[in-house]
């Protein structure tokens, strides 16, 4: 029974009700407390563990699939979870801004220009050529240097971007 999450089936609809929860309930809101997204953050764990769980049997389970399918399947490295969930809470409140999930990453463009010192400071990057903020963990390790779009990089991974300007929208390619 969750107070907060209703029909939650898989990891991709579990991170994308918590995003919108937190935007809702975070404690810079005026309905938002400090309460409230500790016990969002409690569920969270809970059922991504339950999730995941379900995830892995049904891996080992299903003999035919083999590690890219599996892979490919998750979208996300579940280690890396708790790293990008901190680093969305502290940008997810930032006004004329548009947050992309691609994959591990988090991409950032918009009107970034006043909160680029922070960006900074938590570990975004810039790239001239996309005109967006990237993070990433430092689990990530480049294989190559090939260069691709932002298109075959959302194709590639799939994508889920949040706009934070109070429409509460979130689309998903």
């Amino acid at each position: 029974m969750s107070k907060y999450f209703k029909d939650v089936n898989t990891l991709e609809e579990l991170r994308r009700q918590y995003r919108d929860l937190l935007k809702k309930y975070h404690p810079g809101n005026k309905d938002g407390s400090t309460q409230a997204t500790q016990e969002i953050n409690a569920e969270y764990d809970r059922l991504f563990k339950v999730l995941k769980n379900r995830h892995e049997s049904k891996a080992t389970d299903n003999k035919e699939s083999n590690a890219k399918a599996d892979f490919n399947n998750m979208k996300y490295d579940f280690s890396e979870d708790t790293k990008l969930r901190e680093v969305l809470q502290q940008i997810i409140t930032f006004e004329g801004i548009n947050i992309e999930i691609v994959g591990c990453w988090i991409w950032v463009d918009g009107n970034t220009y006043d909160y680029k010192d922070t960006l900074k400071s938590i570990g975004f990057k810039w790239v001239r050529e996309k005109k967006k903020w990237y993070f990433h963990t430092e689990a990530f390790r480049k294989r190559s240097h090939k260069k691709l779009s932002m298109e075959d990089i959302q194709n590639y991974y799939g994508s889920t971007e949040v706009e934070t300007d109070g429409t509460k929208r979130l689309k998903q390619a």
